[in-house]
């Protein structure tokens, strides 16, 4: 079987885009088209080849690069609002596609060239070898062994375990979500208000249990004096607070309306 061994500088069109690029040293995002156009169409003409299917290939991709180079050079319309698509972004596509392709090419060809230098040896063990297993004497092998020797072992073993255990996570017990809100704490503190009429604020919270519940209380306390249905009081700094019930204020009806704008 033969092998096919290209005689060309370059394999195609975009290994020869891909080569001026690098040897003008531009950015293949921003190719500069009238350069890379005038040494594509030099090299193209400079090519002796009758591979027509190779000149082909050449020949549109120089055909290619001219309608870009054309469409750029005509002026912009200024009345469009949307942004006109860069005529090279469809080649910068195509090259940036071939470029990996390419290195990926490389790659596999360092692979196989490290690969032609690893030889392999047929495993030639005899069976005899291959399966030999050799014979245990248990009671030789246990003769030592005594029930101070495996109560060793075995403290050992569960001492292991013990050191496994974190100290401080192990103790964490279960979490549980405290149901306690405003709305029905607020009703709660209202009757124990009107039963009790003035009472100490550390009584109320020793009524439940919990950090949520003192924030909860805490705060259905201020709410309900913000209203007028509360009133606070602390003699002293670091006092306990007194909490005293202000009964509502009856409505004013409309006789009394009409007797004050008399």
């Amino acid at each position: 079987m033969g092998i096919n061994v290209s005689l060309e500088v370059f394999d195609g069109p975009l290994d020869l885009l891909l080569h001026l690029i690098e040897k003008n040293k531009v950015d293949i995002f921003d190719i500069p088209i009238v350069l890379i156009t005038e040494q594509y169409l030099e090299y193209v003409s400079a090519m002796d080849t009758r591979d027509m299917d190779v000149m082909s290939e050449f020949l549109v991709m120089a055909a290619t690069l001219v309608r870009i180079k054309s469409k750029m050079l005509l002026p912009k319309e200024e009345d469009t609002e949307e942004e006109e698509e860069d005529p090279r972004q469809e080649l910068v596509e195509r090259l940036l596609e071939y470029k990996m392709y390419k290195y990926a090419s490389f790659e596999l060809k360092d692979r196989q060239y490290d690969a032609a230098r690893v030889f392999f040896k047929e495993p030639s063990i005899p069976d005899e070898v291959k399966n030999y297993r050799e014979e245990i004497n248990y009671d030789e092998l246990l003769s030592d062994v005594t029930l101070t020797k495996l109560q060793s072992i075995f403290d050992s073993v569960m001492q292991k375990q013990v050191d496994k255990i974190d100290p401080i996570r192990s103790k964490f017990g279960e979490i549980e979500k405290d149901e306690v809100n405003i709305e029905d704490q607020m009703i709660f503190v209202e009757e124990y208000a009107l039963l009790h009429g003035s009472f100490s604020f550390r009584k109320l919270l020793e009524t439940g249990s919990g950090k949520w519940y003192v924030i909860v209380t805490f705060l259905s306390v201020l709410e309900m004096m913000k209203t007028g249905m509360l009133r606070i009081r602390q003699d002293n700094l670091f006092d306990d607070i007194t909490i005293t019930y202000q009964k509502k204020k009856k409505a004013v009806d409309e006789e009394d309306l009409a007797k004050a704008a008399e």
